[in-house]
């Protein structure tokens, strides 16, 4: 023991060095904020007002899509099928990180010196699930694409327990993979390893966490690549028959709809993944800090493009849209006229109308098309 003393006495580098890499738990946010050289704002300016107010406008706009998309889901019988309640889950998690990005901006600036390090921490999991949660649920969609595209079937025969299943594990993992920085991958005990994009996370995370996802991408798009290459040799045999190019047509149409979904999200994510790969790899010497909030304001803007491509390439998502709308807009039209005659009615699970009749003077909303063929409705009930 006296050995060591003499030792680390005689090496200051090696004393500092020591002192650094303790466990000290009560160090607080603007601390590691000022180790890693990341400037936190004393007051608020013009600009910060202007982008906190833009990115909250922005954050509505992706919760108030995403939910339509869910609830368009729901209502239309024609999306009661694995690809579509995947799909759904998928808007829920872009949903999730419109909260999540509305929860930055509310603890942002200034606000961060005032943060504990749980709330720290929290700000950054919202994020990572939302992530996680995102790319999970491209992956489930890749592979049950294949599996029933390969079969040359629109559906697939998944039943309604194990898409609950695959989903519940999507947000399992997505809340692991959230909480893992903050209950023990961080640098609070090795200052050295302090990221400079998140100061609290260990570089060596970012590595692992930029890498994983990267190598996902690019598993969805070799998975991809190879059932277009598939669907475009089999669409070569079937275009003799007018019912196999009608449904070849068809399988091609919802396929390259989930290709833009993917290729939005890998054009949106990969400048952040690597601007956090660079910072796990170079640390300051990469100035990611430079990078960090215009990759931020990308990776936010594709929670809002999924709904636009649906609404633009889905023609019965679009209608469905149009007549969430117009109930809306009827509804609330009928309320500003006379509350007291308005009855709120809920359809039966046999009933086909996407709105109800608010009062006999006025028309209905235009129905849903729930006539959607029976043997495509059905699913196989069993495990």
């Amino acid at each position: 023991m006296k050995t060591i003393t003499r030792v680390l006495s005689s090496d200051p580098v090696a004393m500092e060095s020591s002192v650094w890499n303790t466990c000290d738990y009560s160090r607080n946010i603007t601390f590691y904020y000022n180790w890693v050289g990341k400037k936190i704002s004393d007051t608020w300016t013009p600009r910060d007002y202007v982008v906190i107010g833009l990115g909250l406008t922005l954050c509505l706009i992706v919760v108030l899509a995403n939910l339509m998309v869910m609830v368009a889901i729901f209502m239309n019988r024609r999306f009661h099928f694995p690809i579509y309640y995947l799909l759904g889950n998928m808007a829920a998690a872009d949903l999730f990180a419109g909260l999540a990005y509305a929860n930055l901006m509310l603890n942002t600036g200034p606000w961060t010196s005032i943060l504990t390090k749980e709330q720290w921490y929290i700000r950054g999991a919202l994020i990572d699930i939302s992530l996680t949660a995102s790319v999970a649920n491209l992956l489930a969609v890749a592979v049950e694409r294949h599996q029933t595209i390969i079969t040359m079937q629109l559906h697939s025969l998944m039943t309604k327990r194990r898409v609950v299943l695959l989903i519940v594990g999507i947000w399992a993992v997505s809340i692991v993979m959230g909480l893992v920085p903050s209950t023990f991958w961080n640098c609070e005990c090795d200052l050295n390893d302090c990221s400079t994009v998140a100061p609290l996370y260990s570089r060596r995370f970012l590595i692992f966490w930029a890498v994983l996802n990267l190598l996902t991408f690019f598993i969805m798009v070799a998975v991809y690549t190879r059932i277009f290459v598939y669907v475009r040799y089999q669409s070569r045999y079937s275009s003799q028959h007018t019912s196999d190019l009608l449904h070849s047509r068809t399988v091609v149409n919802l396929m390259k709809t989930i290709s833009m979904v993917l290729g939005a999200f890998v054009i949106c994510w990969t400048p952040g993944l690597v601007t956090l790969l660079l910072d796990g790899l170079l640390g300051k010497a990469s100035h990611a800090n430079t990078y960090e909030k215009y990759c931020l304001v990308i990776a936010e803007c594709n929670s809002l493009v999924n709904p636009i491509i649906y609404s633009l390439r889905d023609d019965e998502m679009s209608r469905t849209f149009k007549s969430i709308l117009c109930c809306l807009c009827r509804r609330s039209g009928d309320q500003k006229r006379d509350p007291s005659a308005v009855e709120i009615e809920f359809p039966l699970a046999e009933d086909k109308p996407d709105c109800v009749q608010k009062s006999k003077d006025e028309s209905s909303c235009s129905h849903l098309d729930t006539d959607a063929r029976q043997t495509e409705d059905s699913w196989t009930l069993g495990v």
